[in-house]
């Protein structure tokens, strides 16, 4: 088995690092802590990264401490973004704290306070930071950095040189806030490691230098690269389409499907991420998506390991089976549920049940009334030529019909043409 450093190493997790970690993460067990943020009331795939490497500290023996931000989550991290965050009303962030803890406490083996060998410890920074009295902090940690040094920090450097945007006091103190955090958790908790995103890198850096003048202590610190949109933006909820951690929000198979449809260059470093697959599976992996990659068997088996970590075995098992009926016509076995999570990025419209009766509806007309084809003489040719289908089942001729007797739980009719275009009528 890897060390934890090799391990680390391996999965392309230490992007950044502090020197002499190596022999802190090999050696005995120790406390490392990563910081999630409450402003929202669900998890995103972007934490995954956080929640991984904290099991992967567990799986070693060490200490992990999943910090919930309920303290600085009310101030507002300004990494990664462009412009200001809102500030939350208290019973938001309240809510918002309730999901992402009930959350973590489901991925990871929880304790709400120490344990024993490989535990987690879930522990809310507001339980120092809320009743924090201005002064003494000011006193204790304030006096400790120059604002030369923190306007350095590049969170803070690319929202100053925007004179459009800039960055209110507020956040420019979370640096501050957070250096504490890594302090506390030093001192009560024996903390000696911190890990983020690299957008991270600074505010972990002032923890580690906080702790060094406080206490002549040693702290260590390591970052990951941000996971990123194809625009370059930090992914995560405010980038395009979320990808959420709670199955009201992203349902699994939309979960299981985002992964499937990931790029070949991707697929390695995710898996090496997102996954717990052993280095072995992996290269192998990378050699199929090299040697066949129209076979996707990386994608499928990402999308499979991340869906069964988030949603567990069942829901897994439905979503790898509503994903290998998406084209195929097993569609018509599903479930109305996991039926209508298939299709949910489908348009759609409604018809008439007496539009059905006798000898049904027109085929060519219905796939130009909904739009899958641009004209009457456009959806007649596809009909023609064997490109349109019911429910997955291909109809051809000049009399293709749809009745009554296509209908899924006697509500739905599914339309493609081609390949890729969808439509799912509904049936009033």
């Amino acid at each position: 088995m890897p060390s934890l450093y090799e391990d680390l190493s391996f999965r392309g997790l230490l992007h950044q690092e502090t020197a002499g970690i190596r022999a802190v993460l090999d050696g005995p067990p120790v406390a490392a802590y990563h910081g999630i943020d409450p402003t929202a009331d669900s998890l995103h795939i972007g934490n995954l990264y956080g929640v991984c490497t904290l099991k992967r500290f567990q799986d070693h023996g060490h200490h992990p401490i999943a910090l919930a931000g309920g303290g600085t989550g009310l101030i507002g991290d300004p990494g990664g973004r462009d412009d200001e965050r809102p500030l939350l009303s208290a019973e938001q962030h309240a809510a918002n704290l309730a999901g992402i803890e009930a959350q973590l406490e489901r991925l990871l083996a929880v304790e709400a306070g120490p344990g024993g060998r490989g535990q987690v410890m879930l522990i809310d920074n507001a339980d120092w930071l809320v009743g924090c009295r201005l002064v003494d902090f000011l006193r204790e940690v304030g006096k400790h950095f120059s604002v030369n040094q923190m306007i350095q920090k590049e969170s803070v450097r690319s929202r100053i040189e925007r004179p459009d945007v800039g960055i209110s006091y507020t956040e420019f103190s979370y640096m501050l806030l957070q250096a504490y955090d890594f302090l506390h958790l030093y001192d009560h908790f024996g903390c000696r490691v911190q890990f983020g995103g690299s957008d991270q890198w600074g505010n972990i850096t002032a923890g580690i230098e906080l702790i060094r003048r406080v206490r002549r202590g040693e702290a260590h610190g390591f970052t990951w690269p941000l996971l990123v949109s194809s625009e370059g933006k930090k992914y995560g909820k405010s980038v395009g389409a979320a990808i959420w951690l709670d199955a009201r929000r992203t349902p699994p198979f939309q979960l299981y499907q985002h992964f499937v449809r990931v790029g070949d260059s991707e697929v390695g470093p995710m898996l090496r991420l997102l996954t717990f697959l052993a280095h072995e599976e992996i290269e192998a992996l990378d050699a199929a998506t090299s040697q066949h990659p129209a076979r996707r068997e990386a994608q499928r088996a990402l999308a499979s390991e991340v869906c069964r970590l988030v949603h567990g075995e069942a829901e897994t098992k439905r979503a790898e089976r509503a994903s290998g009926a998406l084209y195929s016509e097993e569609i018509a076995t599903l479930d109305e549920r996991l039926l209508l999570e298939v299709v949910a990025e489908a348009p759609s419209s409604s018809i008439s049940r007496a539009e059905l009766d006798g000898a049904g509806a027109d085929l060519a007309g219905l796939l130009a009334a909904t739009g899958l084809s641009p004209s009457r003489g456009a959806a007649r040719t596809a009909v023609e030529q064997g490109g349109a289908y019911v429910n997955n089942v291909r109809r051809q001729g000049p009399k293709a019909r749809v009745t009554r007797d296509d209908l899924l739980h006697d509500r739905y009719v599914l339309l493609r043409r081609g390949r890729r275009d969808y439509h799912l009528l509904r049936v009033e």
